[in-house]
């Protein structure tokens, strides 16, 4: 519609039929805390958090400093802080997280960056999706068997 790609090009699909997502743009910088009941995706810059009930995307250029909650979530780009996301996350081409990964299933493709903590339980429960809060990563500690 503005660049003159087609639909095909955009190698993430958001997850509803309806029209009513939101986009926060590339060159675009948001401070403050997003709370959102549709597909949401970034391709700017949010310092900030995001509590979604449906899937988020963070675009290649998109990036995120603070916590994301969700139901799905795609990440391209970067995060910092805790993603916590009830069912499926991917983490896509040269994304980088760094933080703590909450979430019911998880596909990571071999050329993207985790550093931090993961918890995984099959499936997320709702409960805690309600408990998660907006907090700084945990500092990563080291487990020795």
């Amino acid at each position: 519609m503005f660049n003159g790609k087609s639909k095909s090009d955009n190698p993430v699909e958001f997850s509803s039929g309806s029209n009513a997502a939101s986009l926060i743009s590339a060159g675009t910088t948001l401070k403050g805390d997003i709370t959102s009941n549709a597909d949401l995706r970034i391709d700017g810059t949010l310092i900030g958090n995001i509590n979604s009930t449906a899937k988020i995307i963070i675009g290649a250029n998109g990036s995120v400093e603070g916590d994301i909650i969700g139901q799905q979530a795609d990440i391209l780009g970067k995060v910092t802080g805790t993603v916590t996301v009830k069912e499926l996350l991917q983490i896509k081409g040269s994304s980088i997280i760094n933080g703590t990964i909450k979430a019911g299933k998880l596909q990571v493709e071999p050329t993207a960056t985790f550093n931090g903590n993961c918890h995984m339980n099959g499936v997320a429960s709702d409960k805690a999706v309600q408990d998660a809060k907006f907090t700084k990563p945990e500092k990563a500690t080291t487990l020795v068997a």
